[in-house]
């Protein structure tokens, strides 16, 4: 007898879980949320989940109620005897936090990881870690995949003539680099010193974009501070137009005002993350076709090497 298959969400990312379950062919299961006076949450599955392969989609972006809920559904669904239980999480949250980079601070993305083990998952699906190497702190099976999967094919679309990718930081080279292989063309990268989280101290601009149409590729698009800076420098290069294509949108602090008021054409996002406000130059591509067919695949125990191909 075939294993049924059981699609869930969070709270926080309902409305992505609604599209990929409709991608998928099969409607959400009821889950109902019920909050004590002092805000406590207590999650109940109103079906049976018994010998089934349960998907629980949710992101793990703050507040970090989004986490405990993820947390306690993983729990709720293991104690009902669910036979598989994956966790897809579009947009690991506390990634960030993937070493210690200066003495007595946390290792936000192992303590996570230990945490997700604990409440008893079985597999995790997400895609574009902060860190490649966040896959190594989990014991079970890590299925990661590359937003490149949705944006090359828009960045063929766009047709531009003298294309060029960008990187808005040394960091994020290889993963640029990996862009401008596969697409044959030029790769520039910013470098850029930090004073203090979220605010930098000097940038420069390595490579030539003069008369370029250039793409910046990160996969956290935050304050958006260091990004609208490295357009601006790149324009006043002599850069024919400049894009950014981020795979998510946290969106904190003055960021939809640096969009706005930023040299850029236009600003490529994926719904990992909900936008919190609507602004013209922000296109948003939708993740949702990509991990319905990983849920398909991975519930199938097909390969999904193929999803890191392009013709």
């Amino acid at each position: 007898m075939s294993t049924v298959v059981s699609l869930f969400s969070g709270s926080a990312s309902n409305y992505l879980a609604k599209k990929i379950a409709d991608k998928y062919g099969k409607p959400l299961g009821n889950v109902i949320f019920s909050k004590f006076s002092d805000g406590e949450i207590q999650p109940s599955f109103e079906e049976t989940l018994r010998g089934n392969d349960v998907f629980i989609i949710q992101s793990t972006f703050p507040p970090s109620d989004n986490l405990m809920e993820l947390l306690l559904l993983i729990d709720a669904a293991k104690r009902a005897s669910a036979k598989q239980v994956v966790a897809v999480i579009p947009y690991f949250g506390f990634a960030r936090q993937d070493r210690k980079d200066k003495p007595r601070v946390s290792i936000g993305a192992k303590l996570i990881a230990n945490l997700l083990s604990a409440a008893g998952v079985d597999r995790l699906i997400t895609m574009d870690l902060h860190a490649d190497q966040i896959q190594g702190f989990f014991d079970v099976p890590v299925d990661h995949l590359y937003a490149s999967a949705i944006f090359v094919p828009h960045i063929k679309n766009l047709g531009l003539p003298n294309l060029v990718i960008g990187s808005p930081d040394t960091g994020g080279t290889r993963r640029a680099a990996a862009y401008a292989k596969f697409l044959n063309c030029q790769l520039v990268i910013c470098y850029k010193q930090r004073s203090k989280p979220n605010e930098i101290g000097k940038m420069v601009v390595i490579g030539d974009v003069k008369d370029k149409d250039v793409i910046l590729v990160d996969d956290i698009i935050d304050t958006a501070g260091s990004m609208t800076k490295a357009a601006k420098m790149i324009m006043d290069k002599g850069a024919n137009s400049v894009r950014a294509m981020v795979t998510h949108p946290v969106f904190s602090g003055k960021a939809y005002e640096n969009i706005r008021n930023s040299v850029f054409d236009e600003v490529i996002v994926t719904d990992t993350i909900p936008l919190k406000e609507e602004c013209d130059k922000i296109t948003v591509l939708s993740a949702s076709q990509l991990f319905a067919d990983i849920i398909r695949r991975v519930h199938s125990h097909e390969s999904i090497s193929t999803h890191f191909e392009f013709d």
